[in-house]
């Protein structure tokens, strides 16, 4: 995150300090849960989303793997919309990945984290 972005976050002690370098605003959900632009319902959304996926979907996730869904959830969640703000329709999101895609490769060896090792 860059510094002077906009950060929105609840109480948590964590938080504090970020006032600095962050535009921090924050939310008390004992009061308002949300206060115009100031809520954390975006990001407790993709959290949701997460978990659903990891124990659902994905069932078995090895911790080695882990920042691979990570990933795919992060890309699934933000490119909902284009630059000007349109929705983009599935079409659109299936061309954005294999943008993204074209040319690279992920070997066997790099999936299962056995990269470098040699055959006995």
């Amino acid at each position: 995150m860059q510094a002077g972005a906009a950060l929105y976050s609840d109480e948590l002690g964590g938080y504090k300090g970020l006032h600095g370098e962050y535009n921090h605003q924050v939310i008390n959900h004992a009061v308002p849960y949300v206060d115009g632009r100031v809520h954390t319902n975006t990001r407790e959304n993709f959290w949701s989303l997460l978990k659903r996926g990891l124990s659902g979907s994905y069932v078995a996730v090895e911790p080695f793997h882990l920042f691979r869904y990570l990933d795919e959830q992060a890309f699934r969640f933000n490119p909902r919309k284009d630059a000007d703000g349109n929705k983009l329709n599935d079409g659109e999101r299936f061309q954005l990945a294999l943008s993204q895609v074209a040319g690279k490769r992920l070997t066997y060896q790099q999936v299962t984290g056995k990269l470098g090792e040699t055959a006995v």
